[in-house]
């Protein structure tokens, strides 16, 4: 008797490996900026204690200029401990779990990381949030991840730009038939029409030593939450790939 075959992996749990491979990569291409980000609470925090030696090596030491340099050390290393709590929330990996929330919020829990990657990239990052949207129902950790994947493809398509112009454009707003969209603009030199044709092709990449695994992963989160990911040319020049999430709506 021919032995049986073994059974396919399901799609669920294939597209959750994919995302985790995504992610790690993601995170992987985005180390430079991370330790950028890190070294600046932890340099704060060696120069306080450094201060604080220094005051109590005094014969009168003022006390409230020693518990000032504890309170920004302690401020310091919770910035540094939000930090890698971002960093473990985007690389971990577990079933899709969406909840109410504001998408401004989403994204300023991740500004810092977006913009130490952006200064690695020699680029500014200038975020544009609509002041007032609907609350969206989302897995926060996926969409996040979503959002680092494509700033990083627009950081990335401006490395042909002269530094001193390399400009990406982050911003939140209501379309026309009332989606929140998210919309990332770059300065780069856009997409070919043959990358156009692939955009969201499993393992199709321009990049040298890409997965291509990123936007085609992005391509299946947004869908899972009932949106749309798409591309247009951004003006004058560029890319702009623009998120469409509906408006939650089971609010009591």
């Amino acid at each position: 008797m021919a032995p049986e075959e073994p059974a396919a992996r399901p799609t669920g749990a294939l597209h959750g490996r994919m995302l985790q491979v995504s992610r790690l990569a993601t995170i992987g291409e985005m180390a430079a900026g991370v330790a950028h980000e890190l070294n600046q609470p932890l340099t704060a925090i060696a120069n306080y204690a450094q201060a604080c030696d220094r005051l109590l090596a005094r014969p009168a030491a003022n006390l409230d200029d020693i518990h000032t340099a504890l309170r920004e050390i302690a401020a310091q290393a919770v910035r540094a401990g939000d930090i890698l709590r971002r960093l473990r929330s985007l690389a971990r990996s577990q079933p899709m779990r969406r909840e109410r929330a504001d998408i401004n919020a989403v994204i300023e829990e991740i500004r810092d990381l977006l913009t130490a990657d952006a200064h690695c990239h020699q680029a500014s990052l200038k975020l544009d949030l609509a002041s007032v949207l609907p609350p969206v129902l989302i897995d926060a950790a996926q969409l996040q991840h979503v959002i680092v994947n494509l700033v990083r493809n627009g950081l990335e398509a401006q490395s042909q730009t002269a530094s001193e112009a390399r400009e990406l454009f982050l911003g939140t707003g209501l379309s026309a038939d009332g989606q929140i969209e998210i919309a990332i603009r770059d300065n780069g030199p856009g997409l070919s029409p043959q990358a156009l044709e692939r955009l969201f092709d499993p393992f199709f990449s321009t990049k040298p030593d890409g997965t291509g695994l990123g936007l085609a992963i992005s391509n299946t989160v947004v869908r899972a939450h009932e949106g749309s990911l798409s591309h247009r040319p951004n003006q004058p020049r560029g890319a702009c790939f623009y998120i469409r999430l509906p408006p939650e709506t089971g609010a009591g």
